[in-house]
């Protein structure tokens, strides 16, 4: 048995399924995470890891400690959002996870890899595993807040999460289309069966605004993510806007710039989040 790097895209132990785990516990040991929250969606394409960022932004502007655990391993988009590509130093307690340009702490598979486009081709118990390691075996410090990106859909990721971490909930994005909308529903039914509280809803690309007149419009139809958040009696948190210049400030990796995180009503979700601590 090789000794353990602490980096699991390289490991042939964790691709056999006989890591020998000499880290675990030692991270554990050294955190402090008050808050762990899931950002999940029915589907992709709507922008969920790009309102996990906002949602990481907007708490680190009012002061608080942050941190992002992006639990989509084989579809990772953090770090190209916030223009990290330095792979993590490890210690002998783990991994230390890299801090964005305004002290946000990440940790990603796209970290670990040799290059950003490099394909993660793992079956579902690997990935499981790799995000317990990313929770158990990096050294996160003291967090308020930590935010889970979740890769879309229902499968294995969503289920290590909600079964392994100590979550006080999940926020649910979803986008204006029919089919969003319907497909949304499978991601709060899971939460609901898994008895993981819902805190929020965020709607994405739900209006585009006249740079001129400022008149909004509705290329997907308004008030559609109302009509779920009445029907489950989650809190609708934000409604964020097509808007070309988020997806260029994405693209650049200065997502910290966006003004888009000050459309999120972080204290609605605070509250919900605090009723639910542990």
């Amino acid at each position: 048995m090789s000794e353990c790097t602490g980096s699991c895209s390289s490991c042939e132990e964790k691709e056999q399924g006989r890591c020998s785990g000499e880290q675990q516990g030692k991270a554990s040991m050294l955190n402090h995470v008050k808050r762990v929250i899931a950002v999940m969606s029915g589907k992709g394409g709507v922008g969920k890891s790009t309102v996990t960022a906002l949602l990481a932004v907007a708490y680190n502007k009012q002061g608080y400690k942050v941190g992002i655990l992006d639990a989509d391993i084989t579809g990772p988009s953090i770090p190209k959002l916030f223009g990290m590509n330095s792979a993590p130093p490890v210690t002998e307690f783990g991994i230390l996870p890299p801090r964005s340009k305004q002290g946000i702490e990440i940790i990603s598979m796209n970290l670990l890899l040799p290059s950003e486009d490099e394909p993660v081709i793992w079956r579902g118990p690997i990935i499981s595993g790799a995000i317990k390691q990313f929770w158990e075996e990096v050294v996160w410090g003291d967090l308020d807040y930590l935010f889970v990106d979740l890769p879309p859909g229902t499968g294995d990721a969503p289920l290590t999460v909600m079964q392994t971490l100590p979550l006080q909930g999940v926020v649910v994005v979803t986008s204006p289309q029919d089919l969003a909308r319907m497909v949304v529903r499978k991601a709060v039914k899971m939460a609901q069966k898994m008895k993981v509280p819902l805190l929020g809803m965020v709607e994405n690309m739900s209006f585009m605004e006249c740079p001129d007149c400022r008149h909004r419009l509705f290329p997907f139809g308004e008030g559609k993510a109302g009509l779920i958040s009445q029907e489950f009696d989650i809190p609708l948190v934000g409604t964020l806007p097509l808007d070309p210049s988020l997806s260029s400030l994405g693209d650049e990796g200065k997502i910290e710039e966006s003004p888009a995180a000050d459309l999120l009503k972080i204290d609605v979700l605070t509250d919900r989040a605090n009723t639910n601590g542990k």
